[in-house]
């Protein structure tokens, strides 16, 4: 006996479902079908309880550029009528920050480095103790030493012995907005120092700088910076005082293991990749061959072999700044 002829027999729904073996909510969606033609009856829109104040979160959403919390929203909410649980308004408020940043991105595109193009330097600290990091961009290629400070004589002074690691200088050192460097800044361009200014020309490169707040254009050296804190920085202050000359001793030997193997965003070797883009970067000169000629017996120094290769840089009248 089909549903139908059962209902008509029994006359009610949970007569039918009795003689049916099934449940009066079945009985009853499909006599209601029948009675539709054979149709599935159309799906009854649900109120939201949210409705009436969906336009004043979408407001002030746009009004403070996607950055408003559904905690501090709540009250206002509540006043414009809203009475629901605070559980279902954060979805509502991340719905309307998703579908306006949507529409408000910037269009930021993965960096396409070229060879022999950037070097990114950043500095990072941990327990008193400043780490200075940088990456070759095109072959990943990294850079650790340590510091006790990161003063302009010093921060030169890494860099001048990154490109005698290298045994080459890049065309371009993009680092961040680092008070070291930064001379001052207009029209939110940084203006470099003159003691940059003259190492740079030295080295034959062009000093660059990240724009404010933003972040996602160092973020190479920035995974750098994190990567060399917790593999490195770490255990060795966990297991001793830390003391400068045999932290960069485990500098180089932990730069010399990271570079030798493949790197996960580029599936190659940085080591391999740097020995094809060596001939794309400028020789070091005279004057840069003799300081890393010299540099193996200036590793005791603080900030190594940076006396010799920036003393003569520096203006005597000129101090460091911070």
């Amino acid at each position: 006996m089909t549903i139908i002829s059962a209902y008509q027999d029994a006359g009610t729904y949970r007569g039918a479902a009795v003689i049916c073996g099934t449940t009066h909510k079945t009985v009853k969606r499909v006599i209601e079908r029948a009675e539709a033609g054979g149709a599935r009856p159309a799906t009854k829109e649900r109120a939201r309880n949210y409705e009436v104040v969906a336009d004043l979160v979408v407001e002030r959403v746009k009004k403070s550029n996607g950055r408003i919390t559904a905690k501090r929203l709540l009250p206002a909410a509540c006043t414009a009528g809203y009475t629901g649980s605070a559980r279902n308004f954060r979805r509502l408020v991340a719905t309307a920050k998703k579908d306006w940043r949507a529409e408000h991105h910037r269009g930021r595109r993965p960096a396409i480095w070229s060879p022999g193009e950037h070097l990114v330097i950043d500095w990072g600290s941990q327990g008193g103790v400043h780490v200075f990091c940088a990456v070759l961009a095109w072959s990943r290629w990294r850079f650790v030493r340590f510091a006790a400070d990161e003063k302009s004589a010093t921060t030169l002074g890494m860099l001048g012995e990154c490109f005698a690691e290298l045994g080459g200088t890049p065309q371009v050192v993009l680092a961040d907005r680092m008070g070291c460097l930064k001379g001052g800044v207009v029209a939110n361009r940084v203006i470099p120092t003159g003691d940059y200014v003259r190492f740079a020309l030295h080295y034959r490169f062009r000093p660059d700088f990240c724009e404010a707040a933003d972040p996602e254009s160092k973020g190479i050296v920035e995974n750098l910076v994190g990567y060399a804190k917790s593999d490195l920085l770490t255990p060795l202050l966990l297991n001793e005082e830390l003391n400068l000359d045999r932290s960069n001793e485990a500098a180089r030997a932990w730069c010399e293991e990271v570079n030798a193997v493949e790197q996960s965003q580029i599936a190659a070797v940085p080591e391999q990749r740097l020995d094809r883009e060596r001939p794309l970067l400028a020789a070091l000169g005279v004057a840069a061959a003799a300081d890393r000629a010299s540099a193996g017996a200036a590793q005791g120094r603080q900030a190594v072999v940076c006396a010799d290769r920036v003393g003569p840089l520096l203006g005597a009248d000129d101090p460091d700044r911070h």
